[in-house]
């Protein structure tokens, strides 16, 4: 069964992005570990907020792999690059049972919680900035609790650390 990996980035006070939803603050650097990332994922998931805010960015980053953007909203109208889908857990089981490498879990923070509460996520990889915004996005939207296993750390000389954890059943 293919593992669905949270890999994301955050302020040292949990926020994955300003209130506006800016993410400015982030290091381009170094590479930190994304491109080996791409390499191991065929599929992204993400919330319409969120895909809404890649679409600033200029052409879509992830045409070369499978996409699938959630929304509450029926008559949200996608670009051809993902599909929509409206039905959470029936949906990412079905997807998990098909060929094909791991699945990333783009965000936002509210689909990262119904992903958490849902037990969906296998794998979480969070890339911790030196960094204080004061306010934004928050990581986790109040999801339930949720037991983690470390499985590893590695820190960069910019500061940032990044945090592998297994999710436990």
């Amino acid at each position: 069964m293919r593992k669905i990996v949270l890999f994301i980035a955050s302020s040292l006070d949990g926020y994955i992005a300003r209130s506006n939803g800016e993410i400015d603050w982030l290091y381009t650097d170094q590479n930190y570990g994304y491109t080996k990332f791409l390499d191991s994922i065929d599929t992204v998931l993400m919330g319409r907020k969120t895909y809404e805010q890649v679409l600033t960015f200029g052409e879509y980053p992830y045409q070369e792999k499978k996409s699938y953007v959630f929304t509450k909203n029926l008559d949200f109208a996608a670009t051809s690059d993902v599909e929509v889908v409206t039905q959470l857990e029936s949906f990412v089981n079905d997807l998990r049972l098909l060929e094909g490498k791991n699945i990333w879990l783009v965000g936002g923070s509210l689909l990262i919680r119904d992903f958490l509460n849902n037990h969906l996520v296998n794998e979480l990889i969070l890339s911790v900035h030196p960094l204080i915004l004061g306010e934004g996005i928050p990581l986790f939207a109040n999801p339930n609790t949720t037991a983690l296993q470390l499985t590893g750390c590695q820190t960069y000389s910019s500061g940032m650390v990044q945090l592998s954890y297994d999710v436990e059943a």
